[in-house]
């Protein structure tokens, strides 16, 4: 069921009327946990058995580990659960790539190239829900964290649906506490309170959702078109077209996921939970390591908490660490797909992470240099980082080597045909427009980050009036086809 749908607002709007009617927390929990596996199913069918599977798995291990005194005998249960997990993820999103790669090589494993693949169907959100139950109990194991005492409430952690297919990947110690909050001010401390949808977390949430179905349905849909005609065969093209289609992507990439982010966010808001951030202007950022503190945001510092740390993060020697920034960053592009575009992507970003962090253990002095902190010093920073993010999402786009190889030459080596750049901007006039839109709000939202905030306190009058402004401009634009957001593809 995609966000982007008539289906899903009818669906929420379901969902609100019913939880205002339950007026038992324990009955409003059970028909949020209901309502998220039937969401699943509309999406995935019977691959809701993974997530279900997932969640007995680590229910269990859970348990085990924390009521365990023996140290070797809790890391033989967190070693079984990470086994589940991953064996699951590894085989439904891996398994047909491992064996068309022994095609390719020929190894013993598959030497007839006539032997099919599994054509495995790759379960939405699994990437997701599967990250979210391991830091599960590798926090109980760390013992960061006790076991949830309810089976329910574990089950709803994992399978709430407004972030349960594409994120923001949420933590157990963050959202299961929100699920047991008690009444203000209620001395036994027993009761329990009830799921209520007020008029603030409705507006503010109604607003970041408009404004995801903005970022969405407005510039990623519109714009998407003119990404597909140029990188569906881009060999050929000038670099003028090769620059643009990469920009082009970038928002696109930035509006649909941030967009997709926005409305789970919103949607948990309306229902009294709140999930963390996951984009923060990353196309601000004046370094490599600033995007990862702001783009993709859960998964970046779950890199960080799950992998680069116990991998010995910074504390060990300096040439360990640029090398557990590269393997970080090279399983984070295979997290997002079973293709080596993304472990190319991984592997860039890798890249201009160790560099960054070579060049500010050589030269510490730059952090504190007075030309950085200049408004020109940082519109330099920005644009050197922003060039190579840009670089890094042409293998993510582009769908075969010699598309990537070629494209990256273009955008590198620079040949602008300028009798073809006219003609080019004359009839892509809209998509480009949508761009330019994009820069002006994105620089506007960047100097204001409080915009969506001050917008949910309007007088209900005018926020109505900027809602259905807002509301305008998707339907009017809207062509008709609800795109799938590009994140379910991992």
């Amino acid at each position: 069921m995609l966000f982007n749908s008539l289906e899903f607002i009818i669906f929420f709007i379901v969902i609100l009327t019913t939880i205002s009617a339950i007026k038992n927390r324990k009955f409003q929990h059970i028909f949020l946990l209901v309502i998220s596996y039937f969401f699943f199913y509309f999406t995935s069918n019977y691959l809701v058995t993974l997530l279900i599977i997932s969640t007995l798995l680590d229910y269990y291990l859970g348990n085990k580990i924390w009521n365990e005194n023996n140290i070797i005998k809790k890391k033989i249960f967190l070693i079984f659960s990470l086994i589940g997990n991953l064996g699951l993820l590894g085989f439904f999103k891996y398994a047909d790539f491992a064996i068309a790669q022994f095609n390719i090589f020929g190894t013993h494993f598959n030497l007839n190239s006539e032997i099919p693949l599994l054509d495995l169907i790759l379960p939405i959100g699994i990437s997701f829900y599967t990250f979210q139950t391991i830091s599960y109990t590798v926090d109980i194991y760390r013992g960061h964290l006790e076991p949830s005492k309810s089976f329910r409430e574990f089950a709803l952690f994992v399978a709430f649906f407004p972030q349960l297919v594409a994120g923001p990947i949420v933590r157990a110690k963050d959202f299961l506490p929100q699920l047991r909050e008690k009444l203000d001010n209620f001395s036994s401390g027993i009761k329990l309170r009830q799921i209520i949808i007020n008029n603030q977390n409705l507006k503010l949430g109604i607003t970041i959702m408009a404004f995801g179905f903005f970022k969405k349905m407005f510039f990623a849909d519109n714009i998407a078109p003119l990404v597909d005609e140029i990188f569906i065969n881009p060999i050929g093209l000038d670099s003028f077209t090769i620059i643009l289609g990469t920009f082009a992507f970038g928002i696109q990439i930035y509006g649909d996921f941030s967009g997709y982010s926005d409305i789970a966010i919103g949607a948990a808001l309306i229902l009294g939970f709140k999930i963390p951030i996951n984009f923060n202007k990353p196309y601000f950022a004046i370094s490599p390591s600033d995007f990862w503190r702001r783009w993709h945001i859960s998964l970046s510092t779950w890199l960080r908490d799950y992998l680069y740390i116990p991998l010995g993060g910074n504390k060990k020697s300096s040439s360990r660490t640029y090398l557990n920034l590269f393997t970080v960053m090279f399983l984070g592009g295979l997290w997002h797909g079973a293709s080596w575009n993304f472990v190319i992507w991984g592997v860039l970003h890798g890249m201009y992470l160790a560099i960054h962090k070579i060049i500010s253990d050589k030269f510490p002095h730059l952090k504190i240099h007075p030309f950085f902190k200049s408004k020109i010093g940082k519109i330099i920073s920005i644009v050197v980082t922003q060039y190579f993010v840009f670089l890094a999402w042409i293998p993510f786009r582009a769908h075969n080597t010699d598309d990537m190889m070629y494209s990256i030459q273009k955008y590198i080596f620079i040949d602008f045909q300028f009798d073809n750049v006219f003609s080019f901007v004359l009839t892509h006039k809209w998509p480009l427009l949508i761009m330019g839109i994009f820069v002006i709000l994105h620089i506007f939202m960047y100097f204001k980050p409080n915009t969506v905030y001050k917008i949910s306190k309007m007088n209900l009058k005018y926020w109505t009036v900027f809602l259905t402004s807002l509301l305008f401009l998707v339907v009017y634009f809207y062509n008709g086809n609800s795109q799938d957001f590009i994140y379910f593809r991992f």
